[in-house]
């Protein structure tokens, strides 16, 4: 556990693990701990560097908005204190926006990519529907417990909340330990928001997995198709039923990421 600093904000980072390391970048409104499924099957096998993004649980909540370009150098900061050079990125949501820049904009520092339940941007990526829109817009006014829990249906697959209320509520729990503010999120709500790299989608050269549930309701499932076609020799994983959390929908998803990483080597 330790801190390092860019620009107006310092960030709170953690390690665990041993071998090639993989950053892992959080999406919106969430800290690290919404990766607390995920951290222990790939510190089976590498060293997982994990952060909490300005505006989140113990970072700096400057005012916003922030953009993502200044959230990838964020990333990169935390890559330097941690003392890598290079590492293998995944990102999930928001995070796979951010993961997206750090590829484009600090290309030498990325090993592999992962990318989940994330989009490009821009006016060729699947927008949300009206109604999840108008949701996260109203979430700003949302206290947070009540905000976790009214986006369970936005948020998981029908199975998950129709059988999994306790896998549900673990991970409420983790998110609930640090609560998201209405300053952090509005500034990461307008970074994602203001993201479009449809158009340099090419010019990542880097062994790519996409990740995506078919059952996406924040970001939709043509997004992930959209990612994997026009990223040369990407690889997509389709998750059927799954949701945007698809690490609770879809545990297995966590394996096929850890077997993509091994296979790059390290």
């Amino acid at each position: 556990m330790a801190t390092t600093r860019n620009g107006d904000a310092e960030l709170y980072w953690e390690s665990t693990g041993a071998g090639a390391p993989v950053l892992l970048v959080m999406g919106l409104g969430v800290s690290a701990t919404g990766w607390w499924r995920t951290i222990p099957v790939l510190a089976e096998n590498l060293r997982v560097i994990a952060f909490d993004n300005r505006g989140v649980g113990r970072s700096d909540h400057p005012e916003g908005p922030y953009t993502v370009d200044q959230m990838a150098d964020d990333a990169v900061a935390v890559l330097d204190a941690a003392g890598e050079q290079t590492a293998h990125v995944y990102g999930i949501s928001l995070g796979g926006m951010i993961a997206q820049q750090i590829a484009l904009a600090h290309a030498d520092r990325v090993r592999g990519l992962v990318l989940g339940a994330t989009t490009p941007g821009g006016p060729d990526a699947a927008p949300i529907s009206d109604d999840v829109a108008a949701f996260f817009r109203r979430r700003l006014e949302m206290p947070a417990e009540e905000a976790v829990w009214a986006s369970v249906p936005y948020s998981y697959g029908e199975q998950t909340r129709a059988r999994g209320a306790q896998r549900i509520a673990d991970d409420l729990r983790e998110r609930l330990r640090y609560p998201v503010e209405p300053v952090g999120y509005g500034g990461q709500l307008q970074a994602a928001m203001n993201f479009n790299v449809g158009e340099r989608l090419g010019d990542i050269d880097h062994p790519t997995l996409v990740v995506h549930g078919d059952a996406d309701r924040i970001v939709p499932y043509a997004n992930g198709e959209l990612l994997a076609d026009r990223i040369a020799g990407a690889e997509l994983e389709s998750l059927p039923g799954a949701g945007h959390l698809y690490p609770t929908d879809a545990p297995q998803a966590d394996r096929r990421v850890t077997e993509f990483l091994a296979a790059q080597g390290a």
